[in-house]
């Protein structure tokens, strides 16, 4: 592994690389205090959608790091940009599996999101009152009757959206069931994959590149996750750096195809990094 050569601006995952559930990773504060005093631009860029970029800033305050919410960008956040860019939110209806997270950002986008059981009729009699998109992410409150109402609305031709396809989720308790576990359960129940916006589709980090307003080659990605930090850092053409304090070991890397440009065991050890080139 060589120096960080030509490296001003960082994309970097959250779970599993700055904290675990609410508990903070060592050295997180020293970690953005050196990006500061070095003046290295970030995009923090979770696959995760349950929370909204201000919750994100106030667990930041919490755990002592100051950040702003244009530093932030969710896979819900991509979701909605990605949405409206392709239709008119305000003539669009999206039911949504998720938290705040996920409703908030499509909300400020201006599209109708639509409740339980707001399905068509069969055989489209009657007026509009399903979705045109089923947009999915975690959602810890969900419900026999969201997972209907999502598979109704596929099945009557809504387009089917991932915020992202992470199947776990690493917790201070351990790793649960992420995103991608309600994806499988709907896809196995309608027979319709989702299209995927989150890591490691290269969606996301074009998106957060152009909030940076950089070039891939001077940006490094940060990850704990090889199948979706690591791989979307490749198809976007960023060169990755893993931690080893997530989902993804030192065994993964031994099978995978495709590999980070650098591995460390945690966030103090790129501040060291950082600290000397």
């Amino acid at each position: 592994m060589g120096p960080f050569n030509n490296i001003n601006t960082l994309i970097i995952d959250m779970d599993g690389v700055l904290w675990h559930g609410d508990q903070p990773i060592p050295g997180l504060v020293e970690f953005f205090q050196t990006l500061r005093e070095r003046q290295i631009r970030f995009i923090l860029a979770t696959n995760n959608a349950s929370q909204t970029a201000g919750q994100y800033v106030n667990k930041l305050a919490r755990m002592g790091v100051t950040v702003d919410s244009g530093e932030i960008l969710t896979s819900a956040m991509a979701t909605a940009l990605y949405l409206a860019q392709r239709t008119d939110p305000a003539s669009t209806r999206v039911f949504v599996i998720g938290e705040k997270g996920a409703t908030e950002p499509l909300v400020q986008q201006g599209f109708t999101l639509t409740g339980l059981y707001e399905v068509d009729a069969p055989g489209g009699n009657g007026s509009k009152k399903g979705a045109d998109y089923v947009v999915c992410g975690m959602d810890r409150e969900l419900t026999w009757h969201k997972l209907a109402t999502a598979a109704l609305n596929i099945n009557a031709g809504a387009i089917f959206i991932g915020t992202n396809p992470d199947t776990s989720l690493p917790t201070e308790l351990g790793f649960t069931h992420g995103n991608g576990a309600i994806l499988a359960a709907l896809q196995a129940a309608t027979g319709v994959a989702p299209i995927i916006i989150g890591k490691p589709e290269p969606l996301m980090y074009q998106q957060a590149l152009s909030l940076l307003g950089v070039d891939p080659s001077e940006t490094m990605a940060i990850g704990d996750r090889l199948e979706t930090d690591i791989l979307g850092a490749v198809r976007a053409n960023i060169r990755s750096l893993m931690v080893l304090t997530g989902v993804s070991s030192e065994e993964d890397l031994k099978t995978s195809d495709y590999q980070p440009d650098w591995v460390m065991p945690d966030i103090r050890a790129i501040t060291e990094a950082l600290r000397g080139f």
